[in-house]
């Protein structure tokens, strides 16, 4: 990307009154890009020695970009990486010269594609659902960084500039989630996960987070209990009625949480005297009533519920990103301190970062140890480990084992074939799949 925009720049392609409009610090990043500040020009040659592919390649790719309505689509994967602030910060640098940014078709997207909401209308009103309230606990870690804080109470650390501590954690309440699928390093949060005296999970599967905590709530699926299904780019509500009584002693969350309330001596406050089915006919009557300020009407609770499912006619509009932006920059200024596109950052410059100075830049990754890189994709029968126990989910596995796919080549080198047991390892740990 870096080498794209030095071909917009050095050849007078990029657009010059979109970056003096809409975005600030375009001259610090131009001479870092052309090679002032460290006498390495980012041109196509220099990305054609790190990349392998021809720099006429990257010429011709940077004109026909600066010739037609151009759309940017980076992937949410590159930000898990090191140096992964880089890619996007340069996407939306990039983005900005070619001043297509708030237009049809233009600008820059992320994620596009790996769900399955881009391009449909959105809902005007909110669906079912409840409010949020207010959290007066105002402390917060980046979720990597669960063991880091568990290990180190008291400890300070940075996070965007400023100096925060790691609290005490003496008890852990979790409803949702299963931290040893999503943190890293599961051998030194194993050993966290010792400190905290008490660990309370709602669950409802033998998880790993379950086995390692002292009470496990079991809790009911969304085949045991009443629910709205309802999302802000779907034109269906669905009544998610009940299938099957609820499994074993699983209770809905709603219902552990009440009669913790009630042995709390706080019943009354927690539940406003509503059990689960009252609540969805609350928060249901919540929506229409919002519905109905832009002139939709629904049904009522009762008659949704019989129906079991409502489509919801609402007229599709065009959803540009940034265009109110584009529009008006003064009238709808970005959440930046100068609510402008900030390709180079005064607050982030004043970071201090080695690894994330104030304009996007070319960091160079560690030289690799090994001869393999390994890329963890999601599993095609499940989503993360959700219901890893079910007959489907193993379906795709060999041996009870997740599959490793080998080039051939690499796999003949190891001595592997089809169905073997390898360790895959570095110096942070191992697995075996197959």
């Amino acid at each position: 990307m870096m080498a794209l925009a030095w071909v917009l720049i050095s050849e007078g392609l990029h657009n010059e009154d979109f970056v003096q409009r809409y975005t600030v610090g375009y001259a610090r990043f131009r001479d870092y890009l052309l090679g002032h500040v460290d006498g390495q020009p980012k041109d196509p040659q220099w990305a054609a020695a790190l990349t392998d592919i021809p720099a006429q390649q990257i010429v011709d790719l940077a004109r026909r970009m600066a010739s037609k309505r151009t759309m940017i689509n980076v992937a949410y994967s590159l930000q898990r990486s090191i140096h992964g602030e880089q890619p996007f910060w340069m996407t939306v640098t990039l983005a900005a010269l070619l001043g297509q940014i708030g237009l049809p078709g233009g600008g820059f997207g992320l994620g596009y594609g790996c769900m399955n909401n881009t391009g449909s209308g959105r809902k005007a009103f909110s669906g079912p659902r409840f409010s949020q309230g207010s959290n007066p606990v105002k402390d917060f870690i980046p979720v990597a960084r669960v063991t880091d804080m568990l290990l180190n109470p008291g400890t300070p650390f940075d996070y965007n500039g400023q100096q925060q501590t790691y609290p005490d954690i003496r008890l852990v309440y979790w409803a949702g989630g299963n931290i040893f699928h999503h943190h890293q390093d599961l051998n030194r949060l194993l050993e966290a996960w010792q400190r905290p005296q008490t660990i309370i999970v709602h669950e409802q599967f033998w998880t790993a987070q379950a086995r390692y905590a002292d009470i496990v709530l079991p809790a009911t699926t969304a085949l045991e209990r009443n629910d709205i299904g309802s999302s802000a780019s779907d034109r269906f509500m669905i009544a998610m009625q009940q299938a099957i009584a609820p499994v074993g002693e699983s209770r809905d969350d709603y219902s552990i949480l009440a009669g913790l309330a009630e042995r709390l001596g706080v019943a009354q406050a927690f539940t406003e005297g509503r059990d689960a089915q009252a609540w969805l006919y609350f928060i249901y009557d919540e929506s229409r009533q919002r519905a109905e300020t832009f002139g939709i009407t629904l049904p009522d609770f009762e008659q949704f519920w019989r129906d079991g499912l409502l489509e919801i006619d609402y007229p599709q509009t065009d959803n540009v990103l940034l265009k109110s932006f584009r529009d008006d920059p003064d009238a709808h200024p970005l959440p930046t301190p100068s609510g402008r596109i900030e390709i180079f950052s005064e607050r982030i410059a004043g970071f201090a970062y080695a690894d994330c100075p104030g304009h996007p830049v070319w960091l160079d990754k560690p030289a690799p140890t090994h001869a393999l890189h390994l890329l963890s994709n999601q599993p095609k029968t499940r989503l993360h480990s959700q219901y890893d126990h079910g007959s489907y989910s193993r379906s795709s596995k060999t041996q009870a084992r997740e599959p490793l796919t080998l080039n051939p080549l690499d796999a003949q080198m190891r001595g592997l074939v089809d169905g073997d047991v390898a360790k895959v390892f570095n110096e942070r740990g191992r697995f075996w799949p197959a």
